[in-house]
């Protein structure tokens, strides 16, 4: 009965954070995938201008966003910096494009948004490319003399 009211987080946090990143990643490859293929089709574009910009270039921006980004989220490169375009793609999908859709239409949106929220603040966690770069980066030779590469963090 304590471990139901436990305030630990179950498990392993770099597991929960490779299933998140590999989920959240290829789910959204569902979404993205679509765009891609119709921006490389060569016909007419069917998408909305978002903020003043041509409807190829928002479409072009979305593609971006949801296929190049969500690869590197899958893989764990640039988790953090991978998250920025796409957050901001969910905040205008959810914000302007869906702005007066009924929330069952913005829902799904604002799930991503959420996902990739705590991922802009975890990170992707110790099963990540960012932390197998991070562990073989840690120290720099400079003239025969080791220095200790300074951290970045969010």
């Amino acid at each position: 009965m304590r471990k139901i009211f436990s305030t630990e987080v179950p498990g392993n946090r770099d597991v929960i954070l490779l299933v998140l990143r590999v989920a959240i990643g290829a789910m959204m490859l569902a979404h993205g995938i679509p765009k891609l293929q119709m921006l490389l089709s060569g016909g007419s574009v069917t998408f909305p201008a978002v903020l003043g910009m041509a409807p190829v270039l928002s479409l072009t921006l979305a593609v971006f966003a949801e296929v190049v980004c969500s690869l590197f989220i899958l893989f764990g490169l640039g988790t953090r910096l991978a998250a920025i375009p796409l957050i901001i793609t969910m905040l205008v999908a959810v914000l302007i494009v869906h702005v007066n859709d009924p929330f069952a239409q913005q829902e799904l949106g604002v799930h991503y948004l959420l996902f990739y929220v705590v991922l802009l603040f975890a990170g992707s966690g110790k099963y990540s490319v960012d932390y197998l770069l991070n562990r073989k980066g840690s120290t720099l030779s400079y003239s025969g003399r080791k220095f200790q590469k300074a951290a970045v963090s969010l």
